[in-house]
């Protein structure tokens, strides 16, 4: 489903891309070396790497091809708010980082948002599963068809790509998929009346 406030949601995306483009040029005009501070595996002074990695890339190419999906995937997200878009993103950026920080090959820096847009794929593809949405089925059909061959990137092949990246936030999305049906399925529920001579415990 299209977000309930899209210019709201363009904007939220657009500048989150925009981010992304600003640090990478602060990382090639200033002799910083930011790419250092991504997640270096199972080091103590690369887990807050987790924190960094989804801002940084290795270079441009690396973050043009990150653009299309950080920006569609962002956006399509925000459907239930800027709120709920928010937690899932958190969620996806934790489970995504620590899983690559977990199972990457030894004194390897991982960097990059391909795995929020992995997160945030995953996450409008099974939401409707979890929400039992038809309309939120139909949106998963046509990502889908559009997107579906993305998903070959959660498994080995690529030199230089981190398929754990993309696993570990796809893994996020999914949580945060179910995570989100659990959280409306307890708010309607609350919210539902109660029938006329019932008694509250």
């Amino acid at each position: 489903m299209v977000p309930r406030k899209p210019l709201t949601a363009a904007l939220v995306s657009l500048s989150f891309v925009v981010l992304l483009y600003l640090v990478e040029l602060a990382d090639v005009v200033l002799p910083l070396d930011l790419d250092r501070n991504g997640i270096e595996a199972r080091s103590l002074d690369g887990l807050d790497g987790v924190v960094w990695a989804p801002l940084l890339h290795a270079d441009w190419g690396h973050l043009f091809a990150n653009t299309w999906p950080v920006a569609v995937f962002a956006f399509l997200a925000m459907a239930g708010g800027v709120g709920q878009w928010v937690v899932v993103t958190a969620t996806i950026w934790v489970v995504g980082g620590l899983g690559v920080w977990l199972t990457s090959p030894e004194h390897t820096v991982t960097v990059g948002a391909s795995g929020l847009a992995f997160g945030w794929l995953a996450f409008l593809l099974v939401r409707g599963v979890f929400s039992r949405s038809l309309a939120q089925l139909a949106v998963a059909v046509v990502l889908l068809a559009l997107w579906g061959g993305m998903l070959w990137g959660v498994f080995p092949g690529t030199p230089g790509v981190s398929w754990q990246g993309h696993l570990f936030g796809a893994a996020g999305g999914v949580l945060a998929a179910w995570l989100v049906a659990r959280a409306d399925r307890s708010t309607r529920s609350t919210a539902s009346p109660k029938p006329p001579g019932s008694l509250g415990a």
